[in-house]
């Protein structure tokens, strides 16, 4: 894999009124609790470039370190993604009401330069938006790139696609869906040690009987995967699917998914079985893993996501 195309060279920002900080709602990065509501603060520095102050948290229960004392890379894609919105949604008037919905994500992350330390993490988020689509005056899709530093080393970049749609537009899409789903999991969960969790609730996967495939494990009652009543399974719940069923293919200790691109194909909806498949790649060399993981619901392509990353020692 070869690290997300964005731009990473400084670019003076505004004169300074109109470099103005802003703070931030957590409502503006679609999040109901404030410890799961990463961006603090936003400046625009051009007509399509932000510059995001984002924290974090060392001891989050879900985005716990990995490899000991490395943030998650897949907290890191929570800031950016939620950067991108607040861009969206205070940068460019998306109205609060509007779905993100996301069709790509890679990113890379650096470990080196996201240890953990004993308080939140400051880092920058920029934010790049490119080949934007204009509907009745607002963005309705367009490219976003970011680039992470902390301390001024670079820790991570990364490209997404985004669009927009109102909840008018958004039922159309979903049709017959219901506006809110539940699921309560039946199956049990494999071995959280397995899955490189510590937590039994935070597995996402259960055993099939068939080697490299697992059932999605969703349960709606999540404090941190599901902020609120949604109509389909989050794409963060299968990013997370993906490292768990990394770490089982890894085996030991699991892996670190310090790179990641990700294609959402359609929605993984509730009520059907949704199918986990991951294996090895030739390119896995020494103590560097490299996997592609990929779900399939009603015989369909859900996402299909290639990792790539440390091997952990158990």
């Amino acid at each position: 894999m070869t690290e997300a195309a964005v731009l990473i060279d400084p670019v003076p920002a505004m004169d300074s009124e109109a470099a103005v900080v802003h703070p931030v709602g957590i409502e503006m990065v679609h999040r109901s609790r404030p410890e799961d509501a990463f961006p603090q603060n936003w400046v625009r520095l051009g007509h399509d470039r932000f510059s995001v102050e984002a924290l974090l948290p060392h001891d989050h229960p879900f985005f716990a370190p990995v490899a000991e004392d490395r943030h998650d890379p897949l907290l890191v894609a929570e800031a950016m993604r939620q950067a991108a919105m607040l861009a969206f949604h205070a940068g460019y008037g998306v109205p609060l009401g509007h779905h993100f919905l996301m069709a790509d994500l890679e990113y890379v992350c650096h470990p080196e330069h996201l240890a953990v330390g004993g308080g939140p993490t400051a880092i920058d988020v920029e934010v790049y938006c490119s080949d934007l689509k204009w509907r009745g005056g607002l963005p309705a899709q367009g490219r976003v790139g970011w680039a992470v530093h902390r301390g001024g080393r670079l820790a991570a970049t990364g490209t997404g696609a985004t669009r927009f749609t109102t909840p008018k537009a958004y039922r159309r899409i979903r049709q017959d869906v219901p506006t809110e789903g539940i699921s309560i999991p039946r199956t049990a969960p494999v071995p959280a040690s397995r899955a490189g969790r510590t937590r039994a609730e935070d597995v996402v996967l259960s055993e099939t009987g068939r080697d490299g495939v697992w059932g999605l494990r969703v349960d709606t009652r999540h404090p941190t995967l599901f902020q609120r009543p949604n109509d389909h399974v989050p794409g963060m719940l299968l990013l997370e699917a993906a490292r768990q069923a990394a770490c089982l293919v890894a085996g030991g200790g699991g892996m670190v998914p310090a790179e990641a691109s990700t294609r959402f194909h359609r929605y993984a909806e509730f009520g059907s079985p949704c199918w986990i498949r991951a294996v090895v790649l030739p390119e896995s060399a020494g103590d560097t893993v490299t996997l592609r993981v990929t779900g399939n619901q009603d015989g369909k392509p859900v996402f299909s996501t290639l990792l790539s990353g440390p091997l952990v020692r158990a």
